[in-house]
């Protein structure tokens, strides 16, 4: 796999020319001229995001998507947000599915409160609700929604569809209700790199060791951050569609902003299969395509990989963990301290058994490994064989119920449940951490998307811990098919892929999925369960702003998980307060404490009373202030927390990692760099300042308060570095912020205090 130093120019959909010295003497060899503004013009995003860019100004876009689709842990909190914003109805196709809080066993009624909530406002509001068990997310987007050439947005990061050439991002759920008030997605034009694509797979690597080998290259480095990564190259034809879908979904773990692929007759067969032929169009780069940077690949060079805990990007080829274990085994037991703190007592060198790692579970499931294909091959694995007697459990959970049914027919699911294995129905769960959680000191191997700390439903806090490695489903087969000791899939011999033809149904949509046809029914009352609960008031941003720093991270990245935990919360997703008390509970435990005690002071403040009767250490703060700035006081102040993170933001789309922060008084944070576009967004939209500093020695600690003097008027005035002062043995002592760009709106959004404060305050106008 080679990364490009440079930009490249892509000739005929084939050859690479590097943008170096010598790029125009060989264009010009070629009969091309090298014109790099021309060229940038000749990619699939280009063409795209041209189409649904309404600002005029290809620099600076301003997008309407086509489509928006949500799943049961988001689409409360963007319903009530719009509500509370002036919806009347669904502008576009907005589809609701059930595919998280699927389980409805935890916390009484309120997950499938949650489902008739949905019903109701997709009865309500003009849209579609697919019912609990019928399919993941984005399975039920590829079959029934992605169409080549448009674009979907949707409230989980892993929207991807760019293998049916729809280019879909997932984003936080404000960005869906400016969505559904008519409103855009700004972004700048983003920078598009070329994933070049060559040879064929050998027989046994699937699509996850694909994507693994390419986040192992690229997301320490952050090759594609941000970026579009557009699939191009001979070797696209040498993919099935499930496999490119299968190589596609997994992007979101390099932090690219979305993916784009070539479309071929390959893909035309899929739209036909699913009744939607008309859906299609050929989708490929110009004659000549200008690109920021390119990773290509040699198809034939990967082999089966796992990605070890604690991320997706700490990978190895399984033959060199095997060669390695003891020491790779070791690294990751050093990992597991960093991720979970000195308690963490993983002891993975104990599962090694005369020389082989042996494996507690096996699980195959969701957007990533719930497909057809990857479900056949490793039935195919494991026909006539057992999983064995002993520790390890295997699970399969087809992506959706017509993949099911089709398993069903061509007897995949009798060769899977006899050999012990179990099957099913369509769950996100093994993703996000709920439901098939290992025994303490368990490890699982999963073809999903993540294996983020915690993801498989460990408690540190409780002693318990588990751990996730990512792997293929073929090779899960194949450890299967060893009775739990690793094996990766290039390691059997004699299996034979049968490839069985798929054949999906409509009819079991047809039966079962609401669809309003895009017609709203204000008639309709919306149902709430007791837990679902507005938002809470949240006040405007004050002409000076004191924040004290109530929670301090150092892991070179922090993930939303860490920041608002994943499974069992889930189920209070729809309650704001009720989240905000598991706020980075199993990072930094005394956090929710520290920032309710701050967010006294504030309410003292509103209520026009002494904020030093909240805290009467509050007195020395403003004692300090006054050396400086003796016109401050508690009318032209506001005080909230901050935390600082290294690079926060990692991972899912969830709002509710910004959120939970803003309900219990949170203002701002402040990072070396913000990991995702995504998380930045939900700071933003939840009124909340995202600031950066310089990495290096902090210029203040925990339990320091920071006073930040005129910042109403340094977001006003599109002022980048910020004037800020640590407040210090009865002084003050400078240091300075920084502020990347923000678009008008942004700024609107932070001065009125949040995104639904924001659109009140339009709408009054």
């Amino acid at each position: 796999m080679k990364l490009y130093d440079t930009g490249v120019y892509l000739v005929n959909g084939t050859d690479i020319v590097a943008d170096d010295n010598e790029a125009a003497a060989k264009l010009s060899s070629m009969g091309k001229k090298a014109d790099k503004e021309q060229a940038a013009e000749g990619t699939m995003a280009y063409g795209i995001l041209k189409s649904h860019n309404t600002s005029g100004n290809m620099k600076e876009l301003q997008i309407k998507f086509d489509k928006l689709t949500s799943h049961d842990i988001t689409y409360v909190g963007i319903i009530q947000t719009a509500r509370a914003s002036g919806l009347e109805k669904f502008p576009i196709p907005y589809v609701l599915t059930n595919c998280h809080n699927s389980l409805c066993a935890v916390g009484g009624t309120i997950n499938e409160d949650d489902h008739m909530f949905g019903l109701s406002c997709a009865k309500r509001y003009g849209g579609m609700y697919v019912p609990p068990h019928q399919a993941v997310i984005h399975q039920f987007a590829r079959e029934m929604l992605a169409c080549t050439g448009k674009m979907i947005l949707g409230s989980d990061s892993h929207t991807r569809y760019g293998a049916l050439g729809t280019m879909a991002m997932g984003e936080g759920g404000p960005e869906l209700v400016k969505q559904l008030l008519g409103k855009t997605y700004d972004i700048n034009m983003p920078g598009v790199i070329a994933i070049y694509l060559k040879g064929t797979p050998v027989k046994g690597v699937g699509p996850q060791d694909i994507a693994l080998a390419i986040i192992g290259q690229v997301f320490k480095k952050g090759y594609v951050k941000n970026k579009v990564m557009e699939f191009v190259g001979p070797g696209i034809a040498n993919l099935s569609v499930d496999y490119r879908i299968g190589v596609d979904v997994m992007t979101t773990e390099t932090t690219c902003l979305s993916s784009i692929w070539e479309c071929d007759d390959k893909t035309e067969e899929f739209y036909e299969i699913h009744g939607r032929k008309d859906d299609y169009k050929p989708l490929h780069p110009a004659d000549v395509a200008y690109y920021d940077g390119c990773v290509e690949i040699d198809l034939s060079e990967i082999r089966p990989m796992i990605a070890m805990p604690f991320h997706p990007s700490n990978t190895y080829t399984i033959a060199e963990l095997k060669d390695n274990l003891m020491d790779i085994l070791e690294e990751t037991e050093k990992r597991a301290k960093v991720s979970l703190g000195e308690n963490a007592d993983l002891k993975l060198k104990e599962k090694v058994h005369d020389g082989k790692l042996y494996v507690d579970q096996g699980i195959i499931a969701g957007c990533a490994g719930g497909g057809y294909e990857n479900i056949c091959d490793a039935a195919d694995i494991l026909r006539g064989k057992s999983i064995g007697d002993d520790d390890f459990t295997l699970s399969v959970y087809p992506a959706s119920t017509p993949i099911f049914m089709q398993l069903v027919k061509n007897g995949a699911v009798a060769d899977l449940l006899a050999t012990g294995a179990i099957v099913k129905t369509a769950f996100c769960g093994p993703c996000f951490g709920a439901g098939d959680t290992p025994a303490n000191q368990g490890f699982s191997i999963r073809h999903s998307t993540r294996n983020f700390p915690n993801r498989e439903g460990s408690k540190i806090q409780n002693g318990q811990i588990a751990s996730v490695a990512l792997m293929d489903a073929r090779s899960i087969a194949a450890t299967a098919a060893n009775k739990g000791f690793l094996t990766g899939a290039d390691e059997l011999d004699g299996v034979d892929f049968t490839k069985p033809k798929y054949f999906f149904d409509s009819e079991i949509y047809k039966n079962r999925v609401f669809d309003s046809h895009g017609v709203a029914d204000p008639s309709v009352e919306v149902k709430f369960g007791p837990n679902i609960k507005d938002w809470p008031a949240m006040v405007a941003l004050p002409e000076n702003l004191i924040l004290k720093v109530v929670s301090e991270i150092h892991d070179p990245v922090t993930t939303t998980d860490e920041l608002i935990p994943s499974g069992e919360t889930s189920s209070y997703r729809s309650n704001p307060l009720a989240l905000a008390e598991f706020a980075l509970s199993r990072k930094d435990p005394e956090y929710v404490g520290r920032a309710k005690k701050v967010q006294k002071i504030q309410r003292a403040i509103e209520a026009d009373s002494c904020p030093g009767d909240a805290d009467p250490g509050f007195h020395e703060v403003m004692n300090a202030i006054h050396t400086r700035f003796p016109d401050v006081n508690r009318h032209n102040i506001g005080v909230g927390s901050t935390i600082f993170a290294v690079k926060p933001g990692d991972g899912s789309a969830r709002e509710q990692a910004a959120s939970c922060q803003k309900v219990l008084g949170g203002w701002a944070n402040i990072a070396n760099e913000y990991a995702t576009k995504r998380y930045r967004s939900n700071l933003i939209n939840w009124g909340m300042l995202p600031f950066t500093i310089p990495a290096g020695d902090l210029p203040f600690a925990l339990g320091d308060y920071l006073f930040i003097p005129n910042v109403f008027d340094d977001i006003r005035n599109k002022n980048t570095s910020i004037e800020a002062y640590v407040v210090k043995d009865g002084g003050l002592v400078p240091f300075t912020l920084t502020m990347g760009e923000l678009t008008d709106d942004e700024r609107e959004i932070i001065e009125d205090g949040c995104l639904i404060n924001y659109y009140r305050a339009q709408n009054n106008k």
